[in-house]
């Protein structure tokens, strides 16, 4: 009975110590890995990669699930999601390796092809080099899962080994873990700081931006346009709480001075390749524009209102020979690529009718922020942002629908995406408890290129009252509003509509975000005490 409980007890620690190996042998492969990364680009490192690959891969009703619940967290959640994936995976090889010690080895390995077959599959990836990382950390961890399984015949041996075998085994093994754990964390560190490098490069090109003054400045804000009423959104959001809905795992680290755009397609008849400076040097417009995602759910978080200062995208696509196809042009489409391989496809003619379109430089009186597109991002008024903002923007290209679809078309979203007629509710919150008497009830509305011409507030089943509307800075930003209303004491449901400047009221009718934007009307309910 003796032998049986030590036979059992060397088991499960033997079991403990294989599900130890494994872990550390992922961790060592990744930290390689991120280090190799970090020297070559931290795009290419595996879990940016695989986690790339798996947002390119996931249903768009997945990814509109993610922002809905997870909202500017949904990327972290998703590295997070992958990091607890692999270690389970782990634990099993680890496992696995005690029995099989070579299949254990091979299992770390093909998790490496995976992670460079991930790497290669990107739309931004820099060919073969950006398979070593993965390829390295495989190699770093096989062999070590290959060592600290061998560590351990001081539990693996018969129950009559030496005690000083036995001793001098569980040193090794302690060693060798040690040594690794060190290691990994030290080539982890060494990899972070290798990445952000770039980002130094990058940040620093940007503290040396020094924009000029824009020839086109904004008009200047109508007195009250700017509510002052508690809980409204503002009128300028500011840059710190703008929304940031994209694909991109790693912002991408752009130094200004090397910074390139190229112009050129169907109907270019002289391509343009234009630096930072070159952008800088031209006529800079100067103007307020609501920017919307199209993932933004009714009475949704992902819309705000910024100063963007840019070169009109218009004029730029005239210089080099692009017309309409109203006056002929032979491209109805200008697809915009990003440096991170995402693609964006907006109508010409939208950007050519004599919008605000601008390739922006500038975001609220500053260069724009590395996740808000430095160096260069376009901002189209009236457009959601899938088929309109394109951040980190490097080439433009004239082409057609029919030719060429783009990244979020090819996952069933709508090829042309105007921005639909929204009103929300600030305040007061769902679920808030006033006291009877005065509420204040404020929010915003948008359709940006239309302007808000009327917003409207019922309480219950009662009837639509109109609410008291800031004034109107310019149709492409939102407009705020407010009502005051006499709250009697119970449960109440507040709801809202907006009518825009061509007469049209926002429906009640729901439909999802996918496949051009959500629909219906904005309801909070409280109670009032």
């Amino acid at each position: 009975m003796t032998c049986v409980r030590i036979l059992s007890t060397r088991q499960l620690t033997r079991s403990a110590l294989g599900a130890l190996s494994g872990l550390l042998a992922a961790g060592a492969a990744l930290a390689a890995a991120e280090l190799a990364a970090g020297a070559l680009r931290p795009q290419a490192g595996p879990v940016v990669a695989v986690g790339g690959a798996a947002i390119d891969r996931t249903p768009a009703a997945v990814k509109d699930w993610a922002i809905r619940a997870f909202g500017t967290n949904d990327k972290l959640v998703l590295q997070l999601g992958i990091l607890v994936v692999l270690g389970l995976l782990a634990v099993g090889l680890g496992q696995l390796a005690l029995r099989h010690r070579r299949t254990g080895a091979a299992g770390v390995l093909a998790f490496g092809v995976v992670g460079a077959t991930a790497a290669l599959s990107r739309p931004d990836s820099a060919g073969v080099l950006d398979a070593l990382p993965s390829l390295a950390g495989a190699l770093v961890g096989a062999a070590l899962l290959w060592i600290l399984v061998g560590r351990l015949t001081w539990v693996g041996g018969p129950v009559a080994e030496s005690e000083s075998a036995s001793v001098r085994d569980r040193r090794r093994f302690l060693l060798a873990a040690a040594s690794a754990a060190a290691s990994s964390a030290t080539a982890g560190a060494l990899g972070r700081a290798l990445a952000s490098s770039a980002g130094d490069q990058a940040v620093a090109s940007r503290a040396a931006v020094r924009l000029p003054l824009p020839g086109s400045p904004a008009r200047p804000l109508p007195r009250g346009a700017a509510l002052r009423v508690p809980g409204i959104s503002p009128f300028v959001t500011p840059t710190a709480d703008f929304y940031r809905v994209d694909t991109a795992l790693v912002v991408p680290a752009i130094d200004a001075t090397r910074w390139r755009l190229r112009v050129h397609g169907r109907g270019v008849t002289r391509p343009l390749d234009l630096g930072f400076q070159d952008l800088l040097r031209r006529e800079l417009v100067e103007r307020d524009i609501t920017l919307t995602c199209v993932s933004n759910e009714v009475g949704g978080p992902y819309a705000g209102n910024a100063r963007w200062l840019g070169v009109r995208l218009a004029d730029l696509l005239r210089e080099a020979g692009v017309r309409p196809p109203s006056q002929g042009g032979p491209a109805d489409q200008l697809v915009s690529r990003s440096v991170d391989g995402m693609t964006i496809g907006t109508p010409v003619e939208e950007v050519m009718d004599g919008r605000d379109a601008l390739l922006a430089v500038g975001m609220n009186g500053e260069p724009l922020p590395l996740e808000h597109g430095f160096p260069v991002r376009m901002v189209v008024p009236g457009l959601y942002g899938y088929v309109s903002a394109c951040k980190w923007i490097e080439d433009l290209e004239l082409t057609t629908f029919d030719a060429y679809d783009p990244y979020w078309v090819k996952r069933k979203w709508a090829r042309r995406a105007p921005i639909k007629t929204q009103s929300r509710i600030d305040t007061p919150k769902p679920f808030a408890r006033p006291a009877a008497g005065t509420v204040v009830v404020a929010g915003v509305a948008w359709a940006q290129h239309r302007g808000i011409e009327r917003v409207e507030m019922r309480v219950d089943d009662g009837p639509w009252r109109d609410a008291d509307l800031a004034s109107q800075a310019t149709t492409d930003t939102w407009r705020q509003w407010s009502l005051s209303w006499e709250a009697a004491p119970g449960p109440h449901t507040l709801t809202t509509r907006a009518t825009d400047g061509t007469g049209a009221v926002q429906t009640a009718l729901r439909a999802r975000t996918i496949p051009d934007g959500a629909t219906g009307r904005h309801s909070v309910v409280i109670t009032v005490d």
